[in-house]
């Protein structure tokens, strides 16, 4: 089943007075493309977190993010309240000293002197990882979903474009005898109405089934036939198949684009026309399947 490569997943969840949210959103590349931000708290599990969102993508420019919120009294910031306490003293009795005022906001100037905010480290156990993991495992699985959703829409369009394709190259059919007899009688005329020219009827006629054969597209129709189904099964054959389905759309294009020169005819190439446009839509949302 074809997947996009673009999706958002989002989930959280509370655990140790701390809520924790995890958010997950891929759009298409042509490669894998991590940008992982992590809080300092979980840093060190950073390697473990890529190479889960390695092997369940597979491809994309992905942006992922957990961020941590305490929902309880609790903080890891501590305030030394005895080197406040004592630079408060100092800064007053300095102030006096000098005959100068003191701050009018004493906490703004007191919390940006160096160790007066204490940061204790934390340290994250096993019980908490898996919990994470599990809230990161949810994001995964709604990024999945999404991606699941927008491939069956590609899907459709595939389907649609490939079935536009396939019925334009046989009206192309009708048009190819009449373009053969239509040749024929504008050279005919044309040595005509050369005076007193006289020509080898049978080297006419070779010359003529040699130049015939130069507009010939048989092969390129079989070809390209080829291609359309080949598209079609590659496409049913399993996730992952977006860098295959790109290459067969250029095969398409090249078969397409030589119908296009050898035509030499307003209604064919009319159709080639048309068919460029069908090609061009599947070009276009190809670049998006995983």
């Amino acid at each position: 089943m074809v997947q996009s490569m673009t999706g958002f997943g989002k989930a959280s969840a509370e655990f140790n007075k701390r809520k924790i949210t995890v958010e997950v959103k891929s759009l298409n590349s042509k490669q894998l493309d991590l940008s992982v931000r992590l809080p300092n708290l979980y840093k060190e599990n950073e390697m473990a977190v890529r190479n889960l969102l390695s092997r369940v993508l597979e491809r994309g420019k992905v942006d992922f993010l957990i961020y941590v919120e305490n929902i309880g009294t609790e903080t890891a910031t501590q305030i030394n309240q005895t080197l406040l306490e004592g630079y408060y003293l100092q800064i007053k009795e300095t102030a006096g000293r000098l005959g100068i005022d003191t701050p009018q906001d004493w906490f703004q100037v007191l919390l940006r002197i160096p160790d007066v905010l204490k940061y204790e480290t934390q340290e994250v156990d096993e019980e908490e990882w898996s919990f994470v993991m599990k809230i990161v495992d949810d994001a995964l699985n709604q990024l999945q979903s999404f991606r699941k959703q927008e491939g069956s829409m590609l899907d459709k369009l595939f389907e649609e474009k490939i079935a536009n394709i396939s019925t334009l190259l046989s009206d192309i059919e009708p048009h190819e005898a009449e373009r053969v007899d239509k040749v024929k009688v504008r050279i005919t005329e044309a040595l005509q109405k050369i005076e007193d020219f006289d020509y080898d009827k049978n080297r006419f006629e070779q010359e003529m089934i040699y130049y015939i054969e130069k507009l010939d597209i048989n092969e390129e129709k079989s070809r390209l036939s080829n291609h359309l189904k080949y598209f079609l099964e590659t496409k049913n054959s399993g996730s992952g198949q977006g860098k295959k389905l790109g290459f067969i759309a250029q095969e398409m294009g090249r078969e397409i684009n030589t119908m296009g020169s050898k035509s030499n005819h307003a209604e064919m190439q009319q159709i080639v026309v048309r068919m460029k446009d069908e090609l061009e839509q599947i070009k276009e949302q190809v670049l998006n399947v995983l």
